[in-house]
């Protein structure tokens, strides 16, 4: 993750990600409880889950995806790279504590769990069988 904009620099309006990721990855269902999530494709494809659909989103995609709403991604067949913009400001602090967690070592699932709740993520289980 890249960090492009903080709630710091925009007034906590939002905040604004850059994700390099490798094909095939992709986090478990889950909700933002506290912020919108956008997307937009920069480069490779990613299959969006939302709302019982999956989307394929090619590069130049953008998808919106309100607050509180669960859904999920996997990153297409190859490496693919993506702006997360989070509205308001948020998510910051998550993906440095999961990256501090998983270089230490310590990143079970009690305490990815206890990491979310601290950026007001539910993390509400698996995709759903079928998805990508």
């Amino acid at each position: 993750m890249s960090l492009k904009a903080t709630g710091q620099e925009t007034d906590s309006a939002f905040s604004l990600l850059e994700a390099a990721e490798p094909a095939d990855f992709g986090p478990p269902l889950h909700i933002h409880n506290d912020a919108a999530e956008a997307f937009y494709v920069l480069e490779g494809e990613y299959i969006i889950f939302l709302d019982g659909r999956e989307y394929a989103c090619p590069a130049g995609s953008f998808i919106f995806i309100p607050a509180g709403i669960p859904h999920g991604f996997r990153v297409g067949k190859v490496e693919s790279r993506k702006l997360n913009l989070y509205a308001p400001a948020a998510m910051v602090g998550y993906f440095d504590d999961l990256s501090e967690a998983i270089k230490s070592g310590t990143a079970d699932d009690e305490l990815l769990g206890t990491i979310a709740e601290r950026s007001s993520m539910e993390v509400i289980g698996p995709v759903p069988e079928g998805y990508l």
